[in-house]
């Protein structure tokens, strides 16, 4: 080539200090990862070799420009051609000596150099030929599709500068990419630091850039959020930050939460402006990989982004319950635990420092306070630098001293939050219903102070100073749906009772000791139909009323006497008939009895006698059998529903129905329910017989539905047969049968503690067992119990002057509960601390002050106490104020250097709890940051609050602002009006447009 070719390059060097440099740089440079060599075509290279060897510069062997097109596939693409073999298609030499050769000779115009990077490969080090070739598209443009080539060292924040400049994405934009592994899936590359080769992208696939719509949302995500409909979900502008949260299934101690860390502006500002993903930490093993980070923050942004009356945090809640899974599932739980996982989970997901160093604490020994403190905080920020550090963490001293041998150990410790007890009274109010002896007596409403720690007989103590009645004569009981729920000894702790519990102290009567037997009551209306569902033959019972517990004599349990006792004691709600109404039943003789048992099948009247004779000795055998059984055994007996269910009847047809109503109306309850009223046949004696089985209406054979319904309808006929004006239809012999009795107004019947299953006669007689706790119920026929029982006066009570008096609220100051959380204490057994002097664990006492405060200081009210005896939820009103909070006086630092801030804090969120122990319901109020306006966040409803409504006896966990640190709101105050909320029925989710994003980019993202 002639020299006029060679213009274009400088004026090179003599051929021999050509030689010699490039020789020196290809014999001394050493492979280096990351550093980069250069392809060149070998041809081109030994006839540049051939002409410096020659020393002739004017040699017909001049190489000319540097020329690679023997390596490119085409000269449109320049791919390079497959498999090239070094040192026969090409030659590498390292930077200096390719911009040596470059300066001297140039390059054919518009062939790009082929710098190819050095990578270090698991076992050794070598120049990348080939780099990865990957296709690159945008989400909303999958159809435009690019091809690139990356280096394996190249990382992924590469990829997507390269990407936003291709693809003119606008600065600023939030973009996240993904790697598509297969046709329907693909993976997120979180961490955009990681190299090519560490995160396993190879030639062939496709990165695809997704960028942060402008409601907060991903395209890829398909976000459930809640709009007003789907016409107005990109027309809605609400106040950033005013936006509700749905509740997932009892996640409203999460909701809660969120929206307080929502409105702590340094937080909240640090997440909006993206400062997170530059302090992602994907390594830190104490965190969740970034995830719990990313999650928090694609929640914010779009609570922040004014476009959503409310957001599903469905994403979060899952990413929540998969590294801590004390909270999968939707139970409830403590807002503040969620807090405290969430301020720790965010931090190490944040964590400046890499790479932790082992640091050993050092007791004070002496040392001044402020050198102990600075070097406990720089060993803290050694090993923990993040925002969450920055914005929560302060510091606080901790005083051990060892009762034994004196020793003072002094630490300084930080802090996230301050949990401060709150003074916890050692009395309680308890409200119970006092029953007396006297029937006519309505109950009475007492309210009582009784001990904490104290017994049920301390409660009955109590009682008795205001009804003269001796402790001894009272029983306590918790009632529950009509029944007795637990009955208390005397000796029992009151904190097994709770305040919503309904606790009935009866007054008992005074007998002999050996001779008195306490006696659990109920009462029960039983149904007109048998139960033929449960598979008993017994008439389906439900409860009612109040339970009483009564003591009897043991040598006084028989039908009639306990009838006649009840009587009394229900008298003044039991009206007793008059001896003008007629209350008398006829009882047939025992053939006429069988005769009719029999007719349960439609036998016509020709056939009935016949029928009855063929039959008879087979249904008293079952009779008698079935007796015997159900006498003998509980087992044995099937259990009659739960009363406070509503049993359906058997299927009956219209004429069915009609026919069993109409003999209700015509005649007192069956009769065969009233033959089992009296007392005297009630008692079942030992020796079973025909007799005894008709007695009690539970003992009937059971039988199949369609036999029953003709059953119950020949019962009918019986009843119609022993009323006191039988229909004339009714047949004379018949009516001749039966004789007249005295009819009950309830029966008795031995029962289980929950009234349900049917129980045995005891010995002797006796109505009830006296193995166990008795439990008896009367059972009323619903006719009876209309006409004599008088629900309305049953549930009369009056309320003792102790009622009256109000019950005042106890209210402490939070500035009392902060000097109770810096008092000395001593440790607990559970807790010991071991003395490094006396070489043993030792109960020493503790004392905690506060050094430093940080920017938000978050204050925990432990509301929910927990000791030896006692488990309660405290609802003092603490009364806080919204701005003004001065520690100064808390600070064990009286006087403060120059630069450090001060120590006053104005509140901009509460965290409240409604409810008791084992259950409840969270809510929120807060500040705007950018309004200065007060909201309250109930689930997905959000209204405007007033400061006076912010201190109520539910806040929960407060937080509190350093004035200095805070900036005046840059909107007006709104004016009143209705608040921008919507309640969760009026809110729809777009499941429409998440339908068609997802059609539209035919891959699936839920890897995320």
């Amino acid at each position: 080539m002639t020299a006029n070719s060679r213009c274009s390059a400088a004026e090179p060097p003599g051929l021999e200090t050509q030689r010699r440099e490039i020789e020196s740089l290809l014999r001394e440079c050493e492979l280096r990862a990351g550093d980069s060599w250069y392809v060149v075509e070998h041809r081109w290279f030994e006839q540049w070799k051939e002409f410096v060897d020659g020393g002739d510069q004017n040699s017909s062997s001049f190489p000319g420009q540097i020329d690679n097109s023997d390596l490119f596939e085409d000269l449109d693409s320049y791919h390079l051609k497959e498999r090239l073999v070094e040192n026969e298609d090409f030659v590498l030499v390292p930077a200096e000596a390719w911009h040596k050769l470059l300066a001297w000779y140039g390059m054919v115009d518009s062939q790009p150099p082929l710098e190819r990077k050095v990578v270090d490969l698991p076992s050794t080090l070598k120049v990348e030929v080939y780099p990865v070739e990957v296709f690159l598209c945008l989400h909303s443009n999958m159809e435009n599709v690019i091809t690139a080539q990356f280096s394996r060292t190249d990382n992924i924040q590469s990829i997507q500068r390269a990407m936003c400049q291709s693809f003119s994405v606008p600065s600023g934009s939030e973009c996240r990419l993904w790697m598509k592994s297969s046709d329907t899936n693909c993976e997120r590359l979180r961490n955009i630091h990681m190299s090519v080769l560490d995160t396993c992208l190879s030639s062939g696939m496709t990165v695809i850039m997704e960028t942060r719509n402008a409601d907060g949302t991903w395209p890829s995500s398909r976000p459930q959020i809640m709009r007003n409909s789907v016409e107005d979900q990109d027309s809605y502008r609400g106040q950033p930050g005013v936006c509700g949260l749905t509740n997932l299934g009892n996640t409203c101690f999460m909701n809660s939460a969120l929206q307080c860390l929502s409105n702590t502006p340094p937080l909240t500002e640090y997440f909006l402006q993206s400062s997170y993903l530059e302090e992602l930490n994907f390594t830190n093993p104490l965190g969740m990989k970034g995830e719990i980070a990313e999650a928090y923050a694609d929640v914010i942004k779009q609570m922040w982004s004014g476009r959503h009356y409310s957001v599903v945090p469905r994403v979060f809640k899952t990413k929540v319950g998969h590294f801590a899974s004390q909270f999968l599932g939707y139970q409830q739980h403590d807002s503040q635990e969620l807090l405290s996982f969430l301020l720790d989970g965010l931090h190490e997901d944040l964590n400046r420092v890499k790479n932790k160093e082992y640091i050993e604490l050092r007791d004070a020994d002496g040392r001044p306070d402020q050198e102990v403190a600075e070097e406990a905080w720089r060993n803290h920020r050694r090993r923990n630098d993040s925002v969450i550090v920055d914005t929560f963490h302060g510091l606080f001293k901790s005083t051990l001293v060892c009762p034994e041998c004196h020793k003072v150990s002094v630490t300084f410790d930080p802090f996230c939050y301050l949990s401060i007890p709150l003074p916890v009274s050692k009395e309680r109010v308890m409200e119970v219903f006092f029953v007396s002896l006297d029937p006519h007596a309505k109950p009475v409403q007492h309210r009582v102070v009784v001990p904490k720690a104290g017994k049920v007989s301390d409660l009955c103590l109590a009682l008795s100073e205001m009804t003269a009645v001796p402790p001894t004569q009272m029983v306590v009981a918790d009632v529950f749906n009509h029944r007795f729920y637990r009955i208390y000894s005397d000796d029992e702790s009151l904190s097994c009772i709770l305040d919503r519990d309904d606790i009935f102290v009866y007054e008992l009567s005074v007998l002999e000791e050996q001779d008195q037997v306490l006696l659990a009551l109920y009462l029960r209306e039983r149904s007109h139909y048998r139960d033929y569902g449960s598979g008993s033959s017994s008439y389906g019972t439900t409860l009612f009323g109040h339970p009483l517990l009564l003591n009897v004599r043991r040598s006084s349990c028989s039908q009639e006497e306990l009838y006649n006792l009840f009587l009394q004691r229900l008298a003044r709600y039991v009206r007793p008939p008059d001896p003008s109404e007629e209350l008398e039943e006829e009882e047939e003789e025992d053939d006429e009895e069988e005769l009719y048992r029999t007719q349960t099948n439609g036998i016509s009247d020709d056939e009935q006698q016949e029928a009855a004779d063929e039959l008879r000795p087979s249904q008293t055998e079952l009779s008698c059998s079935e007796t015997s059984t159900n006498s003998r055994s509980d087992d044995t007996a099937t259990a009659a529903p739960p009363p406070d269910i509503n049993h359906k009847q058997p299927s009956l047809d219209r004429g069915d129905t009609e026919t069993c109503t109409e003999s209700h109306n015509q005649t007192e309850p069956r009769c065969i329910t009233d033959a089992s009223s009296t007392p005297a046949d009630n008692a079942i004696p030992s020796g079973d017989s025909t007799r005894s089985a008709d007695a009690n209406v539970d003992l009937e054979p059971a039988a199949e539905p369609s036999e029953s319904t003709e059953e119950e309808k020949e019962e009918n006929k019986q009843e119609e047969a022993c009323s006191p004006s039988p229909p004339p239809n009714e047949q004379p012999a018949k009516r001749r049968a039966c004789h007249k009795r005295r009819k009950s107004l309830f029966t008795i019947q031995a029962v289980n503690s929950n009234g349900t299953t049917e129980r045995g006669t005891g010995e002797g007689g006796s109505a009830v067992s006296f193995s166990s706790q008795p439990y008896v119920a009367i059972d009323w026929d619903p006719d009876m119990k209309k006409r004599f029982y008088n629900e309305n006066e049953a549930e009369k009570y009056v309320k003792h002057s102790s009622m009256e008096v109000p019950q005042q609220q106890a209210t402490v100051q939070l500035q009392e509960c902060i000097e109770l959380f810096t008092t000395v204490e001593t440790l607990e057994e559970e807790n010991p601390w071991y003395c490094p002097v006396c070489k043993k664990h030792q109960l020493a006492t503790k004392k905690l002050d506060l050094w430093s405060l940080p920017e938000v200081l978050i204050i925990h009210l432990k509301r929910f106490s927990y000791t030896k005896f006692t488990r309660e939820k405290l609802d003092s009103i603490v009364e806080f104020p919204l701005r003004d909070l001065d520690f100064s006086g808390c600070l064990l630092r009286k006087s403060l250097s120059n630069g450090e801030p001060p120590s006053c804090y104005d509140l901009i969120a509460v965290s409240n709890h409604y409810g008791g122990l084992r259950d409840g319901h969270y809510t929120s109020y807060a500040m705007n940051k950018d309004n200065g306006q007060w909201y309250y966040f109930d689930d997905s409803k959000v209204t405007f609050a007033t400061e006076d409504q912010i201190v109520t006896n539910a806040a929960y966990v407060l937080f509190y602002h350093r004035q200095d640190k805070m900036r005046k709101p840059t909107l007006a105050n709104p004016s009143t009006g209705p608040a921008p909320s919507r309640s969760a029925n009026d809110i729809t989710s777009c499941k429409d447009d998440d339908a068609e994003l997802g059609a539209a980019s035919y891959v699936t993202m839920e890897t995320d």
